[in-house]
């Protein structure tokens, strides 16, 4: 396979740290982007001339161009950008405060827009990129308690299918990876947030908060073979714009797209009769 360079946020532990694993073991040079760069270490001293640690906050918009400058000066490509960082916020809607949904906004969304920013002159100078965007299955379909979550990965979706289609004329390829449960930490005590339980949604969310702070270590999901499979699509001649991974997300963003269709279906005729009568019908260039 041809070497390629890959920015890896969050790359310290779960999908990140997986990735760049896979990444450099695939013979691929691999940036670290960590806040914490004693916590990947072990990379740079197994495969010191293809791993660069450096430090970086995903929500920093104004790094993302530092970052990019340094990834060239080293390997002198990029290739394939993976926003990964990220995290979950469960509590209900009433419950998480403005700070919390504007960080998570800032995490999930505005940090890796930045970064896909500064990352696109470099791939259309040389016609050839892959933007691997980490959302999840929440990324399409919410449900209570993770209103917050699902909030910024619909964002991040919705932005980048748009991208997708704006940087493909350059050879530029967009996947919006879907996962379900993986033996990541993203469930772990210390990464997981809960807000303060409220007396009104106390037993409306119980099982809810149950099932996401016991979660972890008991998800079905291997992140060394997602890891596999994102590294070996990269690789390939081919992309899908969305990626479920996972058997659970397979079958639950199934349904969803089957339940969106049925209902679309029931009121078809009901929302037809808006319009203006003998209006002819819109013609979009796409």
């Amino acid at each position: 396979m041809t070497t390629q360079t890959w920015i890896i946020t969050g790359a310290s532990r779960g999908f990140g740290r997986a990735l760049a694993e896979s990444a450099l073991e695939a013979g691929d040079n691999v940036v670290a982007a960590v806040r914490r760069p004693d916590s990947v270490a072990d990379l740079r001293a197994t495969h010191p001339d293809t791993c660069l640690i450096t430090k970086f906050d995903a929500r920093d918009v104004a790094a993302a161009s530092d970052l990019v400058r340094e990834t060239l000066d080293r390997f002198g490509q990029l290739d394939v950008l993976v926003n990964n960082a990220g995290r979950a916020v469960v509590g209900a809607v009433e419950e998480v405060g403005d700070a919390q949904l504007r960080e998570l906004m800032e995490l999930h969304l505005f940090g890796p827009a930045a970064l896909v920013r500064a990352a696109l002159p470099a791939m259309r100078a040389r016609g050839t990129g892959t933007i691997v965007q980490m959302s999840s299955q929440g990324g399409r379909m919410s449900f209570p308690g993770v209103s917050t979550y699902s909030a910024s990965k619909f964002a991040l979706e919705g932005w980048s299918e748009a991208l997708a289609g704006e940087v493909a004329p350059f050879g530029i390829r967009v996947m919006i990876v879907e996962p379900s449960r993986f033996r990541t930490e993203f469930n772990a005590a210390d990464v997981l947030e809960f807000a303060e339980p409220s007396e009104t949604y106390r037993d409306v969310l119980a099982a809810v908060r149950a099932d996401m702070a016991g979660a972890n270590g008991r998800q079905e999901g291997d992140p060394a073979r997602a890891a596999e499979i994102i590294v070996s699509l990269a690789h390939g001649e081919e992309v899908p714009l969305r990626l479920p991974l996972g058997h659970e997300a397979v079958e639950r963003i199934s349904g969803v797209y089957r339940r969106g269709l049925e209902d679309v279906e029931r009121w078809a005729e009901t929302a037809r009769s808006a319009d203006f009568a003998g209006a002819p019908a819109s013609v979009r260039p796409i």
